[in-house]
């Protein structure tokens, strides 16, 4: 038996915002947040890869905790991403989001070291058998070693707070596989921006996205017209967003969506080394990129947000 949530729609992986001296900015961060949720997501993923989780000393992390749940205020359901380096610590950030109150973790494998399956799965199962909260396992083999495959979900089956899969691996018939391997156990999510319509189509009923972050309304629109099965209205607004959404693919993923967010007035595009800046010349393609979806910005389908 595994709890049922209701997630579903897009829960942007949120920015953290840092002052000119790469200090915290709660403040900025908090700000972000409210923006995000006024413009109609579903959901907030804090402190995961986008968020410079491992950036982040671990009060840091339980103040943006604190923050987004005030910010949210029951509004929208907000995850803390999980990215440890030992499953005794991922434990004690999993303790703490308990304690904060916010409504489920993300945990992605434990890092640096790259496990064998089994080994994936038995951190999973730490982590998850040590909190109530609902937890989302996070797949992301290009950027994490660690590939976290049907296989070893279906090890996972029977720990009652694992109630979510994120994949970020790009390979959508995963959604086929594990659901003719387990059903509906899992609420499924995809984690990769520029394969999010396949995946929608394919099962998954989230998106963490990455470039949401700049163009939320967009993101969410997007979502409820795949979702819909309104692809006629979906592709024009897919092939408009696609060139954006392949920078979430990147191992600069980060600086280009925070740069990409700082161009629409949402925060700044500062990165906690050893994230640096993007070179001249990527920094300038990126502009160009925004530019051109800018000037050619399409008008949204209804899908029942409210007004701006």
């Amino acid at each position: 038996m595994s709890r049922r949530v209701s997630w579903e729609g897009v829960f942007p992986a949120v920015t953290t915002q840092f002052h000119d001296d790469l200090s915290l900015d709660i403040d900025a961060t908090a700000k972000v947040m409210d923006g995000l949720i006024r413009d109609g997501v579903s959901g907030l993923i804090v402190c995961g890869s986008v968020g410079e989780n491992t950036s982040l000393e671990r009060k840091e992390k339980v103040a943006i905790m604190e923050t987004a749940k005030s910010v949210a205020a029951g509004r929208v359901p907000v995850l803390c991403g999980i990215a440890e380096f030992t499953t005794a610590f991922a434990v004690e950030t999993a303790k703490e989001a308990a304690r904060v109150g916010i409504d489920g973790v993300m945990v992605m494998p434990a890092l640096v070291y790259s496990s064998k399956p089994h080994e994936t799965a038995a951190h999973f199962r730490a982590v998850a058998s040590a909190t109530d909260l609902p937890v989302m396992l996070y797949n992301n083999p290009p950027i994490y070693k660690n590939d976290v495959t049907p296989d070893i979900l279906v090890t996972l089956a029977d720990v009652e707070t694992v109630v979510c899969f994120k994949d970020s691996s790009g390979d959508t018939r995963r959604f086929i596989d594990t659901r003719n391997m387990v059903g509906d156990r899992f609420v499924l999510f995809a984690g990769l921006d520029d394969v999010i319509v396949e995946s929608v189509a394919m099962g998954a009923v989230g998106w963490v996205s990455g470039m949401s972050n700049a163009f939320p309304r967009e993101g969410e629109t997007l979502f409820r017209l795949a979702k819909a099965g309104r692809f006629a209205e979906a592709m024009p607004l897919y092939e408009w967003f696609m060139p954006l959404l392949h920078l979430d693919a990147r191992p600069d993923l980060v600086q280009c969506i925070k740069l990409c967010e700082h161009i629409m007035g949402r925060g700044t595009a500062l990165t906690r080394p050893p994230r640096l800046a993007l070179l001249p010349q990527e920094k300038a393609e990126v502009e160009a990129m925004m530019a051109k979806a800018l000037k050619n910005r399409p008008r949204l389908p209804d899908v029942g947000l409210k007004a701006a």
